[in-house]
């Protein structure tokens, strides 16, 4: 940066990076550079896309196509329970309750009233069953013995209810040849590749 006919270099000792705040100086001069919509932080700063597994899109699949078929069930019965009352509930004295509503109205409230009826068609419980079912599952993670790393004392530890819905879904490996992260000391035990045990 040429500054007042004196070169000064930049380098990492004298670069900010954005969020960073400059505290006890009077004056002070920069230059922006990496500016713009296509830089790596403007990138990883949008929103962050929420994760979800496999069962839990089947589940809330399920769950859409349920309530759906809710909707229809209750619907094709309402619109029957307005013909029939036009057709002979509105005839019948005995069936009289004092109230003058027309056979729409009555089918809009017996809409509705189905809906409470039937509403035990949705699987709520089924989010609490699969979660329960993780929470345990992550606990024998926790205590497998064989997951056990004697030489630094580490166990498996999981630190979310749905790792073990990602294990065995690996397609790619990425290691490092020098083993600076991994230390080499990745071991192959098994894997089945189209049904084939290797």
């Amino acid at each position: 940066m040429t500054w007042e006919r004196e070169r000064l270099p930049l380098d990492l000792d004298n670069m900010l990076l954005r969020g960073c705040t400059i505290r006890n100086t009077e004056e002070c001069h920069g230059l922006v550079i990496f500016a713009g919509a296509d830089t790596k932080i403007m990138r990883n700063s949008g929103k962050t896309r929420f994760k979800r597994t496999k069962i839990d899109e089947l589940m809330n699949y399920m769950v859409y196509s349920i309530f759906a078929l809710l909707i229809l069930v209750a619907a094709g019965l309402a619109i029957g329970h307005a013909f029939w009352y036009d057709e002979i509930g509105s005839k019948a004295w005995y069936l009289f309750d004092g109230k003058n509503q027309d056979a729409n109205h009555r089918g809009f409230l017996s809409f509705w009233g189905y809906i409470i009826v039937l509403n035990t068609m949705v699987p709520i419980s089924l989010y609490v069953s699969v979660e329960v079912i993780r929470l345990g599952q992550s606990k024998f993670i926790n205590w497998d013995l064989q997951m056990y790393y004697s030489e630094k004392d580490t166990p498996a530890k999981a630190r979310t209810t749905t790792l073990n819905e990602q294990l065995g879904q690996i397609s790619y490996i990425f290691s490092d040849k020098t083993g600076t992260l991994t230390q080499n000391i990745m071991a192959f035990k098994k894997c089945t590749i189209a049904g084939r045990s290797y």
